[in-house]
Parts: C-alpha cells; structure tokens; sequence
C-alpha cells in the first residue's frame, strides 16, 4: 500500500496556506480530516448530542466522503474519555486475520507474498468500534448518527481536491477489479476536484444497519446492537462472505458472525505535568508513550526549537522506540507482551543512555524481555527511498462536558476490490502482517495485524487537555510526538503547533508489506531551515527534502481545552482538514 516517493512528490499538489484560522469555542469543538466529516460532527453537537455521538458521526462520514483513505468497513481504534467518571477507554478497532489466512496458505499460494487484493483482508473491525463507543457512551441511536453519512452516500458529494489527487494517482489501480472500477472511474479515468460521487451501494449498506435498528425495538442501546448485528450476521455478512467464495478470498460468515472489539482502559504514561494516553499494543500506540518517557529526561527547551541538536535527539528517540516496537508489539492475545518493562521510566532511562552525538543507523531494542539475543531481520530494499502508506483519517472532538473522542479511521479503497452489493472495501489490514515466523506480528488465524492508526489524548490535573492523532502511516506518532512538544515544550498556539514543519524517520521497517527500510533516512519539509537540514546530515543522517508542506508528513487534528474551558480546534492544512468550533 505505497506510492514511489519520487512520482507521488512531482505530482502532489503545491499548498501555500494564505491564512491561519485559529478556531476557538466556548462550548464545543471538533476538527477532522475532511470538511464533510467536521461538518457532520457540528451538526451532532449543535442539536444536542455528546462528544461519543458526534465523533461517530464523523467517522462513519468519513468512511463515505474520504474513500481514498477511509472504509465504511475498515478500521477504527478509537479513544474515549468520560468526564463524568474521569475513564478513559481505548476500543480496540481492528479485525484479526480470517482462519484460513495461515502463514503457510500465504506462501503456498501467494508465494510468500501478501499481495493487494482478497488476500490481504482481515474482519471489518470499524462497523462495531463506531456502534459500541455509541452504544456504551452515546446518546443517539445508529440511525442519527448515521444520518450525515448516508446523505452524502445517497445523494453524492462533491470530491476534494486531496481526494482527486490521490485517486487520479491510483486510477490504474482501481482497475485492477470491475466492481472498484464501475464505482471509482468515469469514463476511465479518476474523479476530478468538484465532481460528485454517488455510493448508492454503501447508502444501501447503512440503510439496512438503520433498518435493523428500527426493527428491534426496545432500548437506545438494544437498537444499535442490533444495527451492528445486521452487518455482521445479516445481509451484508452474506454478501461479503458470498463475494469471497466466488473470488477465492479468505473471509467466511463465521469469520464475521464470531467478530467483536475489545474495550479497555486506555494505557497511559506521565510526561512533565501531563498524563498521555493511548490505545494498546495491538497498534503501535504506546510507541508515543515511549517516546515521551525516553524525552523526559532531556531539557528540550534549552535545545531550541527545531534546532540540530533538537531534532537530533528526536530522530534516534525515534529510532529506538520503533526498534522496541518491531520487537515486542503485537497482539497481546498471542504476543507475551513485556508492557510494564517497555512503558517503565528505569526502561526509559536505559534506552536514552543510548542516544549518541551521531545518528545510528539501525539500533537494536532493548532489553526488555531478553531482546539483547534477539535474531533482527535483514533490511528489505527500498524502492524510491520510502513507502508512502494511504490508509487513515482523524477526529477530534470535546463537548460542553468535557468529554472527549478521539479516533483514527482508515483503509483506503486502492488496495482491495469493493465488495458488490456492499460499496466499500472490506478491511485489507492484513497489508500489515509479516510472514516472519519469529516476528512478533507475523501472520495467524485470529491475530490482529500490529495497526498503525493510533489516536491519542493528553490530561493536565486530571482533566482533558487534547484528543490528537494524525494519518500517515509511520509517520503518526512522530507527527504526534512533534506537535504535542510544540504545544507543552515550547508554548505554541495550537494551529501554529500543527503548522510548524516536520522531519520523519525511515530507519526502521515500514508496517506495511513488503516492509521496506530506509537506515539513516530522514525527511524534511522544505521550510526546515536549510542549515539545520546541513547540519543534520552533518550527524549522520540521511535527508531527504519533502516540499513545504507535504502531505506525507501527516495532518495532524486536535482539540485543546483552555485553562478558561475555551475550545481550541486545530487543523492541518497538509490534507485539507477542517476544525469548527461553538
């Protein structure tokens, strides 16, 4: 799931922001990755609804209107806070592997590979993360919640330009399947800017989830059981489960029927005066976790702000933790995860004492459980120097009391056919698995793919501060981790924050299949002064220039709440976010 960097960089449209919007509310705030979806969430919260409902009102709409990164069936971990009781909880928002996707059926009939396609797919996890945050937090039914996302399926929207720019780079793509084909062309060729798209299929899809609601009767909560019941074991189930036997994919009804998310207490660590969390080792969220633990001991501030020496430390920070992740995470239902070592601050010295004045290309994971011995695999090649992975959206939004939804949707509609008679692509995740055998993610029955959509939340004295989070693939938590340091390190206004340009590691495997690794590798945006970029490969380090404001290096949403309680919404230009705020 990758552009050649080179190619996807000449053609990418230019961005020159011609003002900064700084969104501010007394009551409410949300920002999100499409217009459309911020626009749905506004909408929740002006007639009533709580930060749970809008937030899956904007999911579910971005499943429609963001396809190119976003599926109606695809994935969504989310995170919730309850302001009333002061929990937060993590929804694990990712389907495992069907039972018939073994490492060995991949290498006798793929050979070896986890091609694009059928292959590639996992249980659609997003479908019941949307309903269960509903249901458990909530306050609408499916129906309304819903509402916005199946105007704009029935209807049809008009594309955006990022949309258009992605889907013409992969309208060869989308031909690969008739059904993808017949929904993403016309006449041949990608949706332009402005064009507007009907999904009548996914509409339909919706409807019947709405259908089913109507039909249960009963409580609030009964009614959006049942509406994440009909996908899974109603009409859609069927057609999904028909779809693969007749193009020899892996996904059965019993795959679906048997499917349901994880709810949890999200995974925290303490940062200054703050307290992070995030969603847990079945995604590369604690990664964020780590990578503050490691930075606290540092004094950032002294180090200037982008500076060499700053964004030095950063960068092998960086590198360490994501060697600790290619190591340990995975799903802890099969994977002994060593969770307490990994997110301790006696770890997190021990890694920082590693940090050298120079960059090290590939450094080892730490000793978390006996790592020190541990077999690394070999660097892959790397074709045009990195992936760029289109697979995610993001949204933020904090009510009038304080609670707060934070969620990271994805799986982009070039990477597997749309399943007729259900409108979307079903969840090819599974471009995330290794086939390894002594890789912590390595592929099995059951087995979550190690996720890269990972949303996040910051506290200050027990309350709210931010729900954050970004698209990007690798790039999230780096995206993340810089923003969050530009807001508490180096007191900037929040948009100003998102705005400030980005550096990006490579020196590590890439999540998705083939895994590529790029040692040394980092990429800056053009607005990075061009002496600290000298100074940078100075150390070591690889750099590679992005333009001034590039896409890959995320879009960073979030919400932050004043010390008055005055909602800031942020939103990043680099793919046409949008934050709206009452």
């Amino acid at each position: 799931m990758s552009l050649d960097s080179v190619t996807s960089q000449q053609r990418a449209p230019a961005y020159r922001p011609t003002a900064t919007v700084q969104v501010i509310g007394a009551r409410w705030a949300v920002a999100a990755g499409h217009a459309l979806a911020a626009e749905a969430a506004a909408r929740v919260l002006g007639a009533g609804g709580n930060a749970i409902d809008a937030g899956v009102a904007a999911g579910l709409t971005l499943g429609v209107v963001h396809p190119d990164m976003v599926s109606v069936a695809g994935v969504a971990p989310i995170l919730v806070h309850v302001a009333r009781t002061g929990e937060t909880w993590e929804v694990s928002g990712v389907g495992p592997y069907p039972r018939a996707s073994t490492r060995e059926w991949f290498v006798a009939r793929h050979g070896g590979e986890i091609p694009p396609g059928l292959a590639r797919t996992v249980v659609p996890a997003s479908p019941d993360a949307w309903c269960t945050a509903l249901e458990r937090w909530g306050t609408l039914s499916f129906a309304d919640a819903a509402a916005p996302a199946i105007e704009h399926a029935r209807r049809g929207f008009p594309v955006s330009a990022f949309s258009a720019f992605q889907m013409g780079n992969n309208a060869a793509k989308y031909a690969r399947w008739p059904s993808s084909a017949a929904l993403y062309l016309r006449d041949g060729r990608a949706y332009r800017a402005g064009e507007v798209l009907v999904q009548a299929e996914l509409a339909d899809t919706l409807e019947r989830m709405v259908a089913a609601e109507r039909r249960a009767g009963g409580s609030r909560a009964a009614g959006v059981r049942a509406a994440r019941d009909d996908f899974y074991r109603g009409e859609t189930a069927r057609r999904i489960a028909q779809f693969h036997r007749q193009h020899e994919g892996p996904l059965t009804a019993a795959d679906l029927a048997e499917f349901s998310v994880e709810v949890a207490p999200a995974l925290r660590t303490a940062f200054r005066d703050l307290e992070v969390t995030a969603c847990g080792f079945w995604s590369q969220g604690p990664v964020l976790l780590q990578m503050l633990d490691v930075l606290e001991g540092l004094d950032l501030a002294a180090l200037g702000h982008n500076s060499p020496a700053y964004l030095h430390r950063l960068l092998e920070t960086i590198k360490l933790c994501f060697a600790d992740r290619e190591a340990f995470y995975g799903d802890p239902r099969f994977v002994d995860v060593p969770a307490g070592r990994l997110l301790s601050k006696a770890y997190a010295a021990e890694r920082r004492a590693r940090i050298g004045e120079r960059s090290t290309p590939l450094p080892p994971p730490g000793d978390a459980r006996g790592a020190a011995g541990r077999r690394r695999p070999e660097p892959a090649p790397v074709a045009g120097g990195s992936t760029d992975a289109l697979d995610t959206s993001y949204v933020a939004v904090v009510d009038a009391d304080g609670n707060g939804f934070s969620a990271t949707p994805s799986d982009p509609n070039v990477d597997s056919p749309v399943v007729a008679g259900v409108g979307c692509v079903v969840s090819p995740r599974g471009s995330q698995g290794w086939l390894d055998p002594a890789h912590s993610s390595v592929v099995a029955p059951g087995k979550r793919p190690r996720l890269t959509p990972a949303p996040a939340m910051a506290f200050r004295d027990g309350r709210l501060l931010m729900p954050f989070g970004t698209p990007g693939g690798d790039v999230q938590q780096q995206a993340m981790l810089q923003v969050l340091l530009n807001v508490t390190v180096f007191g900037m206004p929040l948009q100003e924050a998102i705005e400030a340009p980005r550096v990006a590691s490579r020196s590590f495997h890439d999540s998705f299949w083939p895994h590529a690794i790029a040692p040394n590798k980092v990429e800056a945006e053009r607005r990075l002064a061009p002496e600290t970029r000298d100074a940078l490969a100075g150390l070591g380090h690889e750099v590679a220039e992005w333009p001034d404001w590039e896409w890959r290096a995320g879009a960073v949403c979030a919400v932050m709440v004043g010390r008055d309680g005055a909602r800031w919404g942020g939103a990043d230009p680099r793919r046409g976010s949008l934050a709206i705020a009452r």
